[in-house]
């Protein structure tokens, strides 16, 4: 990262006001106009990864804790969110330089590390370690255990504390509105 790109992390409670509305921009941006208010809401309460540049907000990542039942056992989840770069400067390392910071929150604070990639976001996590969730994805709904079909293949996991996970079973996530991941 050369000297005129500079990171910070923050708890959500530390960004201020004009932070956050740079972030929630830098974000509707990148994901075109399909980043609304519950997928907003679902990167607060976390830490967070800014990458400054001279122009300003170059890209931003997330993690939040989630619940997350494997087995006989609720895992706390370092879930990652919210990771974007800006158009002009993708390609440029930048996503990396934002992983490797929420990748070092995880393994120190989490049983694991997991998040939900898009087709293109896939490409970095693959590459950096993040490994395809082969067993069966749920969430604990209103209404009780709800199959989520459509997140098998695009859920990544990333073993911190708890060591090695049964590839073959089952993933619990704890209910929220909007998508559940």
């Amino acid at each position: 990262m050369t000297a005129s790109v500079r990171l910070r992390t923050a708890h959500t409670a530390d960004l201020a006001s004009a932070e956050l509305d740079a972030v929630r921009a830098l974000l509707v941006a990148a994901f075109e106009g399909d980043f609304g208010d519950e997928d907003w809401e679902h990167g607060l309460g976390g830490m967070h990864v800014l990458v400054h540049d001279p122009a300003g907000l170059a890209a931003h990542g997330a993690v939040v804790m989630r619940r997350v039942r494997h087995g006989k056992r609720w895992l706390r989840v370092g879930y990652v969110e919210a990771v974007a770069v800006r158009a002009d400067v993708r390609r440029t390392g930048l996503g990396g330089r934002v992983m490797e910071e929420l990748e070092r929150i995880v393994d120190r604070a989490y049983d694991a590390g997991m998040l939900s990639a898009s087709d293109d976001g896939a490409l970095l996590y693959a590459a950096r370690g993040w490994q395809s969730w082969g067993g069966r994805v749920c969430a604990l709904g209103p209404q009780g255990v709800v199959h989520l079909p459509d997140e098998e293949g695009s859920t990544y996991v990333r073993p911190a504390l708890a060591g090695p996970l049964d590839a073959a079973g089952e993933l619990l996530f704890d209910w929220r509105d909007g998508d559940v991941l």
